[in-house]
């Protein structure tokens, strides 16, 4: 099982480098193709992956990276007021198939996953963001990494015995100070190259350390949700490692922590 995860983890490492890297209608259409297959995966879940509000669903996911390919970001509220007309007709219509948490289910599945997972294209799009959408990658994975590296060193103390019984406070802070030295070591080597921050070192380190806070609210929040509805895992697309939203599940949250914790400490400093 290790030799499967880490080989599926190198090759992951290595396909986000190349797409990532190259950017533009590449990460794009993967950033929208990953966001459709975890929308499936929660829905599976939620039990609505094929039903009719499911479908809208993933009919709205495409039409949001539409609006946002296209820069028309003042339609977006429009298709979300659009969404949940249609999602509440279907469930006035098949009234009493159609249960109210299928009809909740489906409306928040696009703001977790499609919305919150498109930051990172959006990320990538900003000035300097070549490198600052790597700053996503350094809070999630990094901070993952270092959570479990200082976890499995000193960890006692469990934060969340019943949610996630592995994790400990001790893991916790390792993963958001392992990320915050990340940033500030990332921000200091491309200081030269990332033009639009005054002090890229400093603007880093802290906006991976928040990120990394969250991230773990993040792997938290995906975690209830499967103890929620009795599954061990979203799905088994990647080998050793479950399903798009078992690997993605932080990123979720730092995607759109970075993107913010950016623009905002951009203001400030």
């Amino acid at each position: 099982m290790f030799a499967k995860r880490l080989f599926s983890g190198i090759i992951l490492l290595i396909a986000a480098i190349l797409i990532v890297s190259y950017g533009g209608q590449l990460l794009f259409l993967t950033t929208l193709l990953i966001s459709l297959v975890g929308l499936f995966e929660l829905y599976r879940v939620l039990k609505i992956e094929k039903c009719a509000v499911g479908i809208v669903g993933y009919i709205v996911a495409v039409l949001y990276y539409v609006i946002l390919w296209t820069g028309r970001t003042e339609y977006i509220m429009l298709l979300f007021v659009v969404f949940l007309m249609t999602i509440m007709s279907i469930y006035v219509i098949t009234f009493p198939r159609c249960q109210t948490e299928q009809i909740t289910g489906a409306f928040f599945g696009i703001f977790y996953v499609v919305i919150m997972l498109s930051y990172l294209y959006q990320i990538r799009t900003m000035n300097d963001g070549k490198y600052l959408v790597w700053l996503v990658f350094l809070s999630s994975w990094g901070s993952d990494t270092c959570a479990y590296c200082v976890g499995m060193l000193i960890g006692k103390h469990k934060i969340a015995p019943v949610l996630s019984p592995k994790k400990s406070i001790e893991g916790c802070i390792g993963g958001i100070v392992g990320a915050a030295v990340l940033g500030f070591v990332f921000g200091g080597f491309f200081s030269e190259k990332i033009v639009a921050i005054v002090n890229p070192a400093v603007i880093c380190a802290i906006a991976c350390g928040i990120a990394a806070v969250i991230s773990q609210i993040g792997d938290f929040a995906a975690s209830a949700i499967k103890r929620n509805h009795d599954v061990k895992d979203y799905g088994n697309l990647i080998p050793g490692h479950g399903g798009i939203l078992d690997r993605f599940d932080s990123m979720l949250f730092t995607a759109p922590a970075i993107f913010f914790a950016v623009s905002l400490l951009l203001n400030i400093f």
